[in-house]
C-alpha cells in the first residue's frame, strides 16, 4: 500500500518531472495466422491482430484517467514476419501492409515485428524477406522493422551486416529525409520481450499474447539528484536506486492491471530511462547533474555506468518480472540534452560508441551525411555488434543517412523522434573489411555448457 506521502510524491513526479508510462505494448503471436498463400495469410494477420488488440487503446486510456499517470504510447509487437512468411517470402510486403492497416484500425502508435533473425546465417527465405524491408517501410506509416545480426553465442553474421548497410541506404532513399530508417534497427543479442520501438518483436518463446510495459522518468531522476548537489557518488547511486524503485512501482501497477483487464498474461516491466525531446526529460541532463559539464566530456562513460547500474538495482526490487532492455537509452534525436551537445560538437560517434559499452542498446537515432557509403554504415553496425557480443549485452544501431544533408545540417522528424544534427563519420573506407563477409567468431566465453 502507498502512504499519503508517497501518493503526493508520485503526483509531483507526474505533474512536474515528466513521469509517465512510456508504452504499453501488447505482444501477439502470428504463427496461428499462417495460411497457404501470402494473400490469405495477410487477411488472417489483420483479423487476428485487430481482434486481439481491439481493447488495448481504450483500456490504456481508462487506466491513465483512473491512476492519473500519462500513458504516452500504445503499441503492438508481433512474431518476426520473416518466420510467418517463410513459405512465400516474396509476399511479405502484403503482410506488412495488413499490419499497417491493423495499426490504423486500432489507433496504436507503432507496430513492431517486421523482423528477421539472422545472427548465425541467412536462410534463402530470409534473404528474400530482407530485400522487402525498404519497400515495406516506405509504403507503411506505423510499421517498424528490425534485424538481429549477431549474438554472444553464435558470433556476428558479417554477410547480414553488409546487407543491412545496403538496406539502410535504400530505405533512406525511398523515404522523406530518411525517415524510414528511424523505424529500422539492427541488433546483436536482440531480446524477445522488448516493448520499445523500433526494435520490438514478439519472440517465439513467448505466450500467445502478453502485455509488456516500458516506464520512463529521466526528469524524475534528475530532479531527485538536484536536491543533493554535494552528495558523493555512492550517495548519488542510492538516490537513483530509490527513485528507480518508485518509478518502476508505478509501472508494475499499470502493467498488471492492464493485463488483468485485457485477460492476457503480464509479461515484463522494462526499466529503461527513455528520454524525449522535451526539456526536463533528458538522460544527458542527469549526467550533467552528476557533475559532467557537458555530456560527451571526460567522465561521461563512468557517470552513465553508475546511472545504468543504479536504475537496474532499484527497479528490479520493485517489479515481479523485469525484462526488455532495462537501462538508460542515449538516442541523439530523442534527448534534448544530447541534441544540444551534438549541435555544440561536444559529443561524437566515437564517444557515443564508448558510452554504449555501459548502457542499454547502442547508437540510436543518429543522423549522418546522406552520401555515407553503405560499407561505412555496416562497419558502424559491426563495431556495435562486437561490443554486444563480447560483453553479453544487447546492442543496436538505428542510423539515418539523411539524403542531401551534410555535417552541420539538421533533420527534423517531429514528435517523439525529435530532431537530429547531422554528425560526421570517419572518412576512411571500410569497404574491404565489410566485403570479406563470413562469420565473426563468438568469444571464448560463449562456450558455457
Amino acid at each position: 500500500m502507498f502512504n499519503t506521502g508517497e501518493v503526493i510524491e508520485t503526483i509531483d513526479m507526474i505533474e512536474k518531472e515528466h513521469l509517465d508510462i512510456r508504452t504499453v505494448t501488447m505482444g501477439i503471436s502470428l504463427l496461428p495466422c499462417v495460411r497457404d498463400t501470402a494473400e490469405n495469410t495477410a487477411r488472417a494477420v489483420y483479423d487476428h491482430v485487430v481482434r486481439r488488440a481491439e481493447k488495448l487503446v481504450p483500456t490504456a486510456e481508462q487506466l491513465s484517467r483512473e491512476y492519473g499517470i500519462p500513458i504516452v504510447n500504445k503499441r503492438v509487437s508481433v512474431t518476426p514476419v520473416s518466420l510467418v512468411t517463410a513459405a512465400f517470402p516474396q509476399g511479405s510486403v502484403l503482410v506488412a501492409l495488413a499490419l499497417d492497416r491493423a495499426a490504423d484500425a486500432l489507433g496504436i502508435d507503432f507496430l513492431g515485428g517486421y523482423s528477421a533473425l539472422v545472427h548465425k546465417a541467412t536462410a534463402q527465405y530470409e534473404k528474400i524477406f530482407l530485400s522487402t524491408v525498404p519497400r515495406a517501410l516506405a509504403e507503411t506509416k506505423k510499421l517498424c522493422a528490425s534485424v538481429n545480426v549477431g549474438s554472444s553465442r553464435s558470433g556476428i553474421n558479417m554477410d547480414a551486416v553488409a546487407r543491412v548497410g545496403e538496406l539502410v541506404k535504400e530505405t533512406a532513399r525511398l523515404t522523406r529525409d530518411g525517415l524510414g530508417c528511424a523505424k529500422f534497427v539492427a541488433f546483436c543479442n536482440a531480446v524477445e520481450d522488448n516493448p520499445f520501438m523500433a526494435g520490438a518483436f514478439h519472440g517465439v518463446g513467448e505466450a500467445d499474447c502478453v502485455i509488456n510495459v516500458g516506464v520512463s522518468g529521466p526528469g524524475v531522476v534528475q530532479h531527485a539528484l538536484s536536491f543533493a548537489p554535494e552528495a558523493d557518488l555512492t550517495e548519488a547511486a542510492e538516490i537513483i536506486k530509490r527513485t528507480a524503485f518508485k518509478i518502476t512501482r508505478a509501472g508494475q501497477l499499470v502493467a498488471k492491471e492492464a493485463a488483468r483487464r485485457l485477460s492476457v498474461p503480464f509479461g515484463v516491466v522494462d526499466l529503461s530511462l527513455a528520454p524525449t525531446p522535451a526539456r526536463g526529460d533528458s538522460v544527458a541532463h542527469i549526467l550533467e547533474e552528476l557533475g559532467i559539464e557537458t555530456v560527451g566530456g571526460h567522465g561521461t562513460t563512468a557517470a552513465l555506468a553508475m546511472l545504468n547500474d543504479a536504475v537496474k538495482k532499484g527497479g528490479v526490487m520493485a517489479s515481479s518480472r523485469v525484462g526488455g532492455l532495462s537501462g538508460a537509452f542515449i538516442p541523439v534525436s530523442e534527448d534534448i540534452g544530447m541534441i544540444e551537445a551534438a549541435e555544440r560538437g561536444a559529443i561524437c560517434l566515437d564517444k557515443l560508441e564508448a558510452m554504449t559499452c555501459v548502457c542499454s542498446v547502442g547508437l540510436d537515432m543518429i543522423a549522418v551525411p546522406g552520401d555515407t557509403p553503405a560499407s561505412t554504415i555496416s562497419a558502424i553496425l559491426a563495431d556495435e555488434a562486437a561490443i554486444g557480443m563480447v560483453n553479453g549485452k544487447t546492442t543496436a544501431v538505428r542510423i539515418i543517412p539523411a539524403p542531401g544533408k551534410k555535417v552541420g545540417d539538421t533533420v527534423n522528424f517531429g514528435g517523439l523522434l525529435g530532431r537530429a544534427p547531422v554528425m560526421p563519420v570517419h572518412t576512411g573506407s571500410a569497404e574491404k573489411f565489410i566485403s570479406r563477409g563470413g562469420i565473426l567468431p563468438a568469444p571464448i566465453h560463449s562456450f558455457k555448457n
